[in-house]
């Protein structure tokens, strides 16, 4: 079982934004600014970081719910930062609220929820289906 992880506990991750992490990369008709799904996979990265300190042997957190604005576009070369700040735990689940900003601004905000799970139970469990 994880180590009780603190209210507060944080985490961060970053990236700068290559044409890979654009809308036109996934439809050459939309515009060349970071998507949605990019900022939301940065911000998870940023939850997992907060806890993954506190989990033992073969735990690792994973992702059960996500609650995002994406508010503000950025461009090719942004250097993006998203930020995990645990909110709450409700003796299964963890609440982190999680912010991205660009080099000049915030660019989205919401929640992000995991949960403490064994890789070991986690892929037997996949393989019983």
């Amino acid at each position: 079982m994880a180590k009780q992880i603190p209210i507060g506990a944080r985490g961060e991750a970053r990236e700068t934004v290559a044409f890979k992490h654009t809308l036109t990369s996934h439809h050459p008709e939309l515009p060349p600014v970071y998507s949605t799904p990019d900022m939301i996979r940065l911000m998870e990265i940023a939850a997992f970081q907060a806890l993954q300190p506190y989990c033992e042997g073969d735990e690792i957190s994973v992702g059960t719910s996500i609650n995002i604005q994406h508010r503000a576009a950025s461009g090719i070369g942004a250097n993006i930062h998203a930020e995990a700040v645990l909110e709450s735990f409700d003796g299964r689940f963890y609440l982190l609220r999680v912010t991205a900003r660009d080099d000049a601004q915030e660019i989205g905000r919401g929640t992000v929820g995991r949960a403490i799970v064994s890789i070991g139970n986690f892929v037997n469990k996949m393989k019983a289906k």
